[in-house]
C-alpha cells in the first residue's frame, strides 16, 4: 500500500504511557509463538476495531516496552502484518498503519468482483441442495448477528459468506485468491467505512442465492456486482487525529 497521506506525519509518534499497564504483564513461562499471536492479535484488533488509525507509528522500542518482549519478536510480528497489508514497513522508519490511496483501493474491488464474477457460474454448477441449505443457515446467523452484535464482530459473519461461495466452487486456486482479495478489503471496510454502515447487506446476500439456487446466474453476477460497488462507495479515505496513547489503541492501557 502506498505511503500516509500528509496528516500522518502530523501524527508523530504516539506515547507509550507503560505506567497505564500496571497488571497487564502475561505469564512469565509464556512461549515465543504465544507472544507473537498476543502481539498480532493486539494490533490486528486495534486496526479493525478503528483505535489504531491509518498513518499510525508503531515503532519497534515502544512496542518491545509495552509488550515485553524483544526486538527480533516486533520485527517478526510486523512483518506478517506487512504480508497482510495492515502495515506499511518503511526503511530506517517506523512501520505505520497502512494508508491505501483511492487508486489502490478501486483496483482492489476491481479484481474483487472479477473474481467473484468467475465464482458464481461454478457455484450454480456445483452446489447441491445441502449448501444452499447450509447457505441459508449462515444468512440467517448473519442477519442474528446485525442486530445482536458490535459491527466489528459481524463483520466476520459477512466475510464469511463470501468465503463460502469460493469454496463451493470446488476450485482451490479460485478460493485462495478471493480469500486473500476478501481480506483486503474487509480491513481496508474495517479502517475506512464510517460506523453504522453495514460491511455487507444481509438482503444483498440473500438476493445473490436466490438467483444462484434458481439458476440465474446473470442475476447473481448483477447482484453481486451492485453490493461490491455499494460497499466501496461507502469508504471514505479520510484520516483523523487522536490523543490515544499506543496502549490506549493496542487496548493495554488499564482501566481507570
Amino acid at each position: 500500500m502506498s505511503q500516509s497521506t500528509p496528516g500522518t506525519k502530523n501524527r508523530g509518534r504516539p506515547k507509550v504511557r507503560p505506567q497505564a499497564l500496571a497488571g497487564q504483564a502475561p505469564a512469565a513461562r509464556e512461549k515465543p509463538a504465544e507472544k507473537e499471536n498476543r502481539i498480532h492479535r493486539a494490533i490486528v484488533d486495534g486496526v479493525m476495531e478503528q483505535r489504531l488509525k491509518p498513518g499510525t507509528k508503531l515503532p519497534e522500542a515502544a512496542l518491545c516496552e509495552l509488550f515485553g518482549v524483544g526486538r527480533s519478536l516486533v520485527q517478526k510480528v510486523l512483518q506478517r502484518l506487512a504480508h497482510d497489508h495492515i502495515v506499511e514497513l518503511r526503511p530506517n522508519r517506523s512501520a505505520i498503519v497502512a494508508m491505501p490511496s483511492r487508486e489502490e483501493v478501486g483496483k482492489l474491488f476491481e479484481a474483487r468482483r472479477a473474481l467473484e464474477a468467475a465464482v458464481l457460474p461454478l457455484v450454480a454448477e456445483h452446489a447441491t441442495r445441502t449448501d444452499y441449505a447450509s447457505l441459508r443457515r449462515q444468512l440467517r446467523k448473519e442477519h442474528a448477528a446485525m442486530h445482536r452484535y458490535a459491527q466489528t464482530e459481524w463483520a466476520g459473519l459477512a466475510s464469511a459468506f463470501h468465503i463460502r461461495l469460493g469454496e463451493l466452487s470446488r476450485n482451490p486456486m479460485l478460493q485462495r485468491y478471493l480469500s486473500e482479495l476478501i481480506s483486503r478489503c474487509s480491513l481496508v471496510v474495517a479502517l475506512f467505512q464510517p460506523p453504522g454502515n453495514a460491511t455487507c447487506e444481509h438482503d444483498e446476500h440473500e438476493r445473490v442465492v436466490d438467483c444462484l439456487e434458481q439458476g440465474d446466474v446473470r442475476g447473481a453476477r448483477r447482484e453481486m456486482d451492485r453490493h461490491l460497488r455499494d460497499l466501496e462507495a461507502h469508504i471514505q479515505l479520510v484520516e483523523e487525529d487522536t490523543d490515544l496513547s499506543l496502549a490506549d489503541m493496542l487496548g493495554l492501557a488499564a482501566d481507570p
